[in-house]
């Protein structure tokens, strides 16, 4: 941390000190233009309340309402910000009102304390018996073209195209006929009038849908309607920067609420390894987790408790709004570590089943495993659920597109030892930043479809890149983030539908649903250990399911065998059962693709037949 920091006053309220912002102090009467959050729940923790305004400086703030207090205020020194801390814990659900007055004049601003909803249905966390369907929320489909606002340009490639939150919500079936049983949405928060922020990652209000997407009462529907047909839902947030549209760029809460300032300020370095490296100096990493990810995000100061405080709490208000069930966290490597423990113990205070997954874009388990929760490095836990799997994604890639053999995905899932809980992992092939797979050099849709086995059947949470599941094209961003066909009216055709899907298209998604049906049908995926039975370069074979170590008995619980090959020429694994999971198992039952290859037994090993670029998946008693 930096020791320029300038001492706390009590409690979170840190002192208003360097680096100094010089912005003229207005005069006249208070004036409350917006609270932050823009309510809270009783039963949560003391909310602190960020207020905007003007001529705050020397105002007295009170509230009126019942066993409500204000514990302490803290304006801003030009008078546009006010910090309040309230005391609500003992209070029942009520309107509040909250005053500010000095000698200028008096305000007065109306705030609400909301029963809570229910837990049933909400807060579910994620697990690996779920798999995950990734949306980029403006790519997907437009399904209300009365939000198509100023930025709305579905030609260019980094304009906003017109996909929205109805658009979602009106394909549900889609999404939970391919087999997906939770949506993660890329973030859904207003971007303002950034014209090429579609992505959603540059926030300029943390409290507010983007009005290209709708509004908060649509992003609820699709939530409710998610949690009616019992599947989950995953929010993206950011609390690592923020966009060039925030107020707080130029006029921020707190003198040190972004680590520097849009005219002076260092660059992120990417080389985030030195966070992990116990011999580097303070200094090596600081540009990491205090730079700017790029000029147009500006880095916020999570080290001023103040900041800490209202990202904690924005993140409960959504979770408790929406009643999410898990959060995917961008950038997660770019924040200190210690804002991490403090954010997943005050969430999972409130939330115990509440999941998290992060970002840590780096293909070494050594590295991703560091930032993974459960364990502590350097003296922290940072209590996230999961890391995603990058180094499968990278290693996927390597061993089905490259001439890696297929052992090296073996070696890699060796690794696993590194992560405290390697089964919560959440695995995948592609998102919204990579390439696509089939426009990867070398693809074919036989080795996409290889792909899909081993993202359905490994250990982990499998996620899924919307517009995989049919083969779609896309080179590097932005060109991986086209259009989903059927999503809009410039589409060609419909691949929502059936009929409306090529040849092509149609193969993979039967492909890609028949997978992930059958790992909905099986517990062994959502429970089982994995235990890897062979590996060479061309083939990888292994096993799912409970007590493996201890082989097949009368009464053991199923197990899935799976075998697949990269071989343009047809060949069989061979799999010595000895002190195996397949020792003593002498039912092996074709599960998927049908048809195929039987199993042969031989004394002490099974072979399995595989067909050029072929995969089989055995129920094994």
């Amino acid at each position: 941390m930096r020791s320029s920091l300038c001492p706390f006053l009590i409690g979170v309220l840190s002192c208003l000190c360097a680096p100094v912002i010089s912005l003229a102090i207005e005069t006249g009467a208070p004036v409350i233009s917006r609270i932050d959050p823009p309510n809270w729940w009783p039963s949560l923790p003391d909310p602190m309340l960020l207020v905007y305004g003007r001529n705050l400086q020397n105002a007295k703030f009170k509230v009126r309402g019942s066993r409500v207090r204000i514990e302490r205020a803290q304006p801003s020194a030009n008078g546009h910000y006010a910090f309040l801390q309230l005391s609500t814990k003992s209070a029942g659900a009520q309107h509040l009102r909250i005053t500010a007055a000095s000698a200028e004049g008096t305000t007065a601003a109306d705030w609400e304390l909301k029963p809570r909803e229910p837990e049933t249905g909400r807060h579910q966390g994620f697990s690996p018996a779920d798999v995950m369907y990734l949306i980029m929320t403006d790519r997907f489909a437009d399904g209300d073209p009365n939000n198509n606002q100023p930025g709305y340009d579905p030609a260019a490639p980094r304009g906003w195209h017109g996909g929205d939150l109805r658009g979602v919500d009106a394909h549900l079936d889609y999404i939970q006929k391919l087999g997906a049983t939770t949506l993660w949405l890329t973030p859904i928060l207003s971007n303002g009038s950034e014209k090429d922020s579609y992505h959603g990652y540059a926030a300029a209000d943390m409290y507010a849908v983007d009005s290209h997407f709708g509004t908060l009462s649509d992003y609820l529907k699709l939530v409710r309607d998610l949690h009616s047909r019992d599947m989950k839902i995953v929010f993206d947030i950011v609390p690592n920067h923020i966009g060039l549209d925030s107020p707080w760029v130029h006029d921020p809460p707190a003198p040190d609420w972004l680590h520097g300032t849009a005219e002076h300020h260092t660059q992120t370095r990417y080389n985030i390894q030195e966070l992990a490296d116990p011999h580097v100096t303070p200094a090596d990493g600081w540009d990491i987790t205090h730079g700017w990810f790029v000029d147009s995000m500006p880095d916020l100061n999570q080290e001023n408790p103040l900041v800490a405080k209202y990202l904690i709490e924005n993140a409960i208000w959504w979770t408790e709004t929406a009643g999410l069930d898990g959060l995917r966290v961008d950038t997660f490597p770019y924040v200190g570590r210690e804002f991490w423990a403090q954010f997943h113990r005050e969430l999972n205070a409130v939330y115990p089943k509440l999941t998290t997954v992060g970002e840590i874009y780096n293909g070494d388990p050594k590295l991703t495993s560091f930032f993974a929760g459960g364990v502590e490095h350097q003296g922290i836990d940072t209590g996230l659920y999961t890391p995603f799997d990058f180094p499968v994604f990278f290693t996927f890639r390597d061993v089905l597109l490259r001439n890696t053999p297929m052992s090296t995905l073996k070696e890699l899932l060796g690794q696993d030892y590194l992560y405290p809980h390697p089964e919560r992992l959440v695995t995948f092939f592609g998102n919204h930043d990579t390439k696509r797979f089939m426009s990867e050099l070398g693809a074919t849709p036989q080795k996409l479809k290889l792909a899909f086995v081993l993202l359905a059947t490994l250990r982990g949470t499998p996620e899924l890149y919307s517009g995989d599941e049919i083969a779609m094209l896309g080179a590097d961003d932005p060109d991986n983030r086209r259009d989903f066909p059927g999503g809009f009216k410039s589409s060609s055709h419909d691949a929502f539908a059936a009929a409306g899907r090529t040849a092509a298209e149609q193969e993979m998604y039967a492909w890609t649903t028949g997978l992930f049906k059958l790992r909905a049908q099986h517990q062994a995926f959502a429970t089982g250990e994995q235990q890897n039975l062979t590996a060479d370069t061309t083939t990888f074979a292994f096993l799912r399911g409970e007590n493996l170590n201890a082989g097949c008995k009368p009464g053991s619980p199923e197990r899935i065998l799976i075998a697949l090959s990269k071989d343009p020429a047809e060949r069989s694994v061979e799999i010595p059962v000895a002190q195996t999971g397949l020792e003593g198992c002498t039912s092996f039952r074709l599960l998927f693709p049908i048809p195929s290859a039987e199993v042969k037994q031989q004394a002490g090993k099974v072979l399995v037949p595989l067909q050029a670029g072929g995969a089989a998946i055995f129920s094994v008693r």
